[in-house]
C-alpha cells in the first residue's frame, strides 16, 4: 500500500486512540474523584451523625456501590455495543458519568436535607459505576479492533492508561485545592469545584469522540451476521450468552488475573488517604501527593507493559506476571511505610 493511502488510515487510527484516551481519562477522573472525596470529606458532609470510624465506613460503602454497578453496566453496554456499534455506545456512558459527577458537586449535605443527601449520593454513585462499566471495555475494544493484530497489546494499553491519567488529574486538582485552601473552606465549598469541572471535561471528551469512525471489525462482523441470518433464518439474540457459554474459562481467567492488581490499587488510592490523615495525623495534601506520584508512575508503565504483550499467547501471559507481582509488592511496601514511619 502506498504512503498516501496509508496516511488517512493512520490519522483515523490516531483519532480513535486519542478519543479513547481522552474519554477514559475523563471517566476515571470522575470515578476516582468520588473515591478521594469519600476518603477526605464525605463522612463529615453526608454522615455527620455517626462517629468518625462509622462515618468513614459509610462513606466508603457508598464508594463500593459503584463497583457493584460496574459489571451490570458492562453487560448492558456490551450487549448493545455488539448490536448497534461501538462508537454510539461510547457517547452514552460519557454523558451519564459526567452528568452524575456534576450533580454530586451540586448535592445538598446532610445538614441541609437530612437523610435524603446520602440517598441521592448513593443513586448518583450507582449511575457512575454503571457508566464506567460500559465505558472502559468499549474504549479498549474499539482501539483493539482498529489496530493491527501484531500491535493490539500495545495500542489497547493506551485507553487503560486513562485510569491513572484520570486519577492523576483528580488527585492533582484536590491536592491543589487542599494546598491553597484552609480545611474549613475545603470542607465547606472547595470540594465541589472538581466535581463541577467535570462538565468542561465531558464537553471536550464528547467533541473528540463524535469524530471517531466505527470499528472495521464490528462492521465486518455485522455484515457476516446479516448474511448468516439471511441464509439460515436464525439471528443471534444475546451475544453475552454466546460469550459465557463458549468462552467461560477465558472470562474467568481474565477476571482472576485482575484481582491482585485492583485490590492493591484501591488500597493505595483510597484507604491510604484516610490512614495517613486520620491515623498518622499528617496533612491531606501529603496523602494526595503520595497518590499523585504513584499515578504518574502507573501512567508511564502501562504502555511499557502493553508493548511486551505481543506475540504468542505464552508471551502475553508471561508478561502479565511481573507487573501484577510488582504491583502487589510496591503497594504493600507503600502501606508498610505509611504505617511504620514517624
Amino acid at each position: 500500500m502506498s504512503a498516501p493511502s496509508q496516511t488517512p488510515q493512520r490519522r483515523s487510527f490516531g483519532r480513535v486512540v486519542g478519543a479513547s484516551i481522552i474519554g477514559t481519562t475523563v471517566e476515571w477522573y470522575d470515578f476516582f474523584l468520588y473515591g478521594s472525596a469519600a476518603a477526605l470529606v464525605f463522612s463529615d458532609l453526608f454522615f455527620p451523625e455517626q462517629d468518625d470510624f462509622v462515618g468513614t465506613l459509610a462513606a466508603f460503602a457508598t464508594y463500593a456501590v459503584g463497583f457493584f454497578a460496574r459489571p451490570v453496566g458492562a453487560l448492558v453496554f456490551g450487549h448493545f455495543g455488539d448490536r448497534i456499534g461501538r462508537k454510539k455506545l461510547l457517547v452514552v456512558p460519557l454523558l451519564m458519568m459526567g452528568g452524575a459527577t456534576f450533580l454530586i458537586g451540586l448535592l445538598p449535605t446532610y445538614a441541609t436535607v437530612g437523610v435524603l443527601a446520602p440517598v441521592l449520593l448513593v443513586v448518583l454513585r450507582l449511575v457512575q459505576g454503571f457508566a464506567l462499566g460500559g465505558e472502559w471495555g468499549g474504549a479498549v475494544l474499539i482501539v483493539s479492533e482498529h489496530g493491527r493484530p501484531e500491535n493490539r497489546g500495545f495500542w489497547s494499553s493506551w485507553p487503560q492508561a486513562g485510569a491513572p491519567a484520570g486519577n492523576l488529574l483528580a488527585t492533582g486538582v484536590l491536592a491543589l485545592l487542599a494546598a491553597f485552601q484552609s480545611d474549613e473552606a475545603f470542607l465547606s465549598w472547595g470540594w465541589r469545584i472538581p466535581f463541577l469541572l467535570s462538565a468542561v471535561l465531558i464537553v471536550v471528551g464528547l467533541f473528540v469522540r463524535l469524530a471517531v469512525s466505527e470499528s472495521p471489525v464490528f462492521l465486518e462482523a455485522q455484515r457476516a451476521a446479516a448474511e448468516t441470518a439471511a441464509r439460515t433464518g436464525v439471528q443471534e439474540k444475546a451475544p453475552i450468552v454466546t460469550i459465557l457459554s463458549r468462552y467461560k474459562r477465558e472470562v474467568l481467567v481474565a477476571m482472576g488475573a485482575r484481582i491482585a492488581e485492583d485490590v492493591s490499587f484501591y488500597v493505595l488510592t483510597a484507604f491510604t488517604l484516610v490512614y495517613i490523615r486520620d491515623v498518622r495525623g499528617l496533612e491531606a495534601s501529603f496523602a494526595l501527593n503520595a497518590v499523585l506520584i504513584a499515578s504518574a508512575v502507573h501512567l508511564v508503565t502501562i504502555p511499557m507493559w502493553g508493548r511486551c504483550r505481543t506475540g504468542s499467547a505464552g508471551a502475553r501471559c508471561t508478561s502479565s506476571v511481573p507487573p501484577a507481582s510488582a504491583c502487589g509488592r510496591s503497594r504493600c511496601s507503600a502501606c508498610w511505610t505509611a504505617t511504620t514511619s514517624g
